[in-house]
């Protein structure tokens, strides 16, 4: 398999394996038009098996949210065919609209016009908690 390589653009990389998908939607890359190449079940050393999304543009992506998805992800800036910058993207502080509280006495389940907003209080395993219930996500 062939896959080109990028003059100005993005790449996703060190993702969990099968996980790219999500971030592809979360992200809403099917309204790029575009070249998005997804990677699946890539080799590797240090996870074994990860996944990879390249993207022939640069764009204004919230990169924090990443983390949430996959711990440790990077992402390449790639400029004239030379990486430019390259970010360790770590599990947010914050997340908004990602999530949704599963508790039905929430305040957003009955609210329509509030944001979902989950925040980080177990850095170590991952825990995000509801800010208006503190319902675990």
């Amino acid at each position: 398999m062939y896959i080109d390589s990028i003059k100005n653009g993005i790449v996703i990389d060190h993702i969990i394996a099968g996980k790219a998908l999500q971030i592809y939607s979360m992200l809403n890359l099917e309204k790029l038009d575009c070249s998005v190449a997804i990677l699946k079940n890539v080799p590797s050393k240090k996870m074994g098996r990860k996944d990879i999304i390249k993207i022939d543009s640069v764009l204004d992506i919230d990169l924090d949210v990443l983390g949430y998805f996959s711990p440790n992800i990077t992402v390449d800036i790639i400029m004239d065919g030379k990486l430019v910058e390259k970010k360790h993207i770590a599990l947010p502080e914050k997340i908004t609209d990602i999530l949704i509280c599963k508790n039905p006495r929430c305040i957003t389940t009955t609210e329509q016009d509030i944001h979902h907003i989950f925040k980080l209080t177990d850095a170590e395993n991952g825990v995000y908690r509801c800010i208006y219930c503190d319902a675990k996500a």
